[in-house]
């Protein structure tokens, strides 16, 4: 149904929010009051789901998060039949709270464990939860033992827009490969600490510059609304995209296509979990009508 509305024939990666469940209240979650709610995939779903999208979008690559992907009860099947059935590459998001049991249980299907950081310390613990900085490098140090290639990303706020360069740092003594950076946008729990919110565009260009000349080993990625000016929105042709980077898929279904329309209930597409498929649901405030623009990222 994305094909035939969009002219969309490829969508490398499906992004899969297994539950909304979640071990952490993060302040800047863009879930916020769903992180409460029980809609979930059973296993069978979200391996239907994956079949789908490898059938009928070549979708070569799977992200499972959350909520929280460890909790999860089916994590292992999920993960596994991914990669020995379907032939796709395996990534989970994760606040790598007391994971290293698990982790080394699905070691053997994992292409990449990314775990969320939110600067150093009691900075990261504030904004997450007590005691989860240090869970998370001991999750590192595992998955760094085990063979298990490993990422991080951050949300850049006013309380660690200046420990991200430190925080960097750390994460290359942990064989952390990269570091994504994400822009805070106001939904979810964010709508509710608009503290977190940086209110000196400038402030992003002058974090650009640092991490410019900061000679670092990890490699750096950034959301490119992080700039002075923000992204430029894109235009997309007239027909649209023959292929995109992703596709979200939340607990109850709803499919976005654009970074910045999750969170926001602005879904053209659902995935129906009873009958296997993909349907178009329009409406006034979908992002294919408000013609959302994605997260354009880039490598410093």
């Amino acid at each position: 149904m994305i094909k035939e509305v969009t002219g969309i024939r490829r969508i490398r990666m499906l992004y899969v929010q297994l539950l909304y469940r979640c071990n952490f209240q993060c302040l800047h979650c863009f879930h916020g009051e769903r992180l409460q709610h029980a809609d979930a995939y059973t296993a069978d779903e979200a391996i239907n789901l994956l079949a789908l999208m490898r059938d009928e979008y070549d979708t070569e690559a799977v992200t499972l998060l959350g909520g929280e992907p460890f909790v999860y009860r089916d994590l292992t099947q999920v993960v596994q039949h991914a990669k020995r059935d379907l032939g796709m590459q395996v990534e989970i998001c994760t606040n790598g709270y007391r994971i290293e049991r698990r982790l080394t249980e699905i070691a053997p299907d994992l292409d990449l464990l990314r775990v969320s950081l939110e600067g150093i310390g009691s900075t990261n613990d504030h904004i997450r939860k007590s005691g989860s900085y240090r869970s998370a490098l001991s999750a590192l140090e595992v998955a760094q033992c085990l063979g298990v290639r490993t990422g991080a990303t951050m949300t850049v706020t006013s309380r660690n827009i200046e420990e991200v360069l430190p925080l960097a740092r750390v994460l290359q003594g942990y064989g952390v490969e990269q570091l994504k950076l994400h822009c805070l946008r106001p939904v979810g729990n964010a709508a509710d600490h608009s503290e977190l919110l940086i209110t000196d565009p400038a402030a992003y260009n002058h974090l650009r510059g640092r991490l410019k000349t900061a000679d670092l080993e990890i490699g750096v990625i950034l959301d490119e609304d992080l700039s002075e000016y923000g992204a430029p929105k894109v235009c997309v042709p007239d027909g649209g995209p023959m292929e995109i980077e992703r596709i979200e898929a939340d607990p109850r279904g709803a499919l976005t296509m654009s970074c910045k329309a999750v969170g926001k209930d602005s879904h053209a597409f659902w995935y129906d979990k009873l009958t296997d498929h993909i349907d178009h649901r329009p409406s006034a405030t979908d992002e294919l009508a408000l013609a959302v623009p994605d997260v354009v990222y880039a490598r410093v």
